[in-house]
């Protein structure tokens, strides 16, 4: 699981080494190495793994509750968490992540979409004037859920939500038709998706199938990101107001 949904941000630049052929075939101990050098994913399967007393990061439990929320670290307190998790990448944090402090406790979850709306800067970058750039980052960077209406070949029509800006907060729009390859780079994460799946999308790629209890969590973890990054956006803008 972790292979499959760190693939498609690894294969585009933008997360750890190029490591392509590791993550599309690669044998478990060397995706574990792989996954050890990603500087975004791993420290929260580090932290996870301390805090919950599971021995191995990459137990499912784990990489399921990072990827998608819920499960395990839902149950972690925020606070001790973001201690932890600053403890980790604080180090390797310059001038250009000096958001990463105790202040993050109030938005803070053991998942990914924290770390895409929270810890990544683009949700600061929003309201300046070039929001496109931004809103495609984290749009993009989330995990997607969404329900295959056809599939003609290698392509499949999408129903999903995509992210929206209004100009003050962060919000899902209506569902609609996406259309999505089934490979990319020779690769397919489900090559065998099919009408009536639910799916993962990430960085515009099919990353794995998800069960409706997954769908759920996903969603639910996602609003309360968006719920928690609208706060923040909120409490910003009054402030630079006064």
């Amino acid at each position: 699981m972790f292979a499959r949904y760190a693939y498609a941000p690894n294969a585009l630049g933008f997360c750890g080494p190029p490591l392509g052929a590791t993550l599309r075939g690669g044998s478990v101990h060397e995706v574990r190495a792989a996954a050890m050098t990603f500087s975004g994913a791993w420290p929260y399967l580090q932290v996870l793994s301390e805090m919950t007393g599971i021995a191995d990061p990459l137990d499912y439990r784990l990489v399921e509750s990072y990827w998608l929320g819920g499960g395990l670290g839902a149950d972690l307190d925020p606070y001790a968490f973001v201690a932890e998790l600053l403890a980790v990448i604080g180090p390797q944090a310059g001038r250009y992540w000096a958001h990463l402090n105790t202040d993050l406790a109030s938005e803070a979850a053991a998942n990914h979409c924290f770390h895409v709306f929270g810890v990544y800067p683009w949700s600061r970058l929003l309201g300046r004037g070039l929001d496109e750039h931004p809103l495609n980052v984290l749009d993009n960077c989330r995990i997607t859920w969404g329900t295959v209406l056809s599939r003609d070949g290698d392509g499949v029509e999408v129903l999903c939500r995509r992210l929206v800006w209004d100009g003050q907060s962060l919000h899902l729009s209506d569902p609609a038709p996406r259309r999505l390859d089934v490979w990319a780079d020779g690769y397919s994460a489900v090559p065998d998706v099919a009408v009536g799946d639910e799916i993962a999308i990430h960085w515009g790629r099919v990353c794995g199938r998800l069960q409706p209890q997954q769908v759920e969590v996903l969603a639910d973890a996602t609003h309360r990101q968006l719920r928690v990054t609208n706060h923040r956006l909120r409490r910003v803008t009054a402030t630079a107001d006064h």
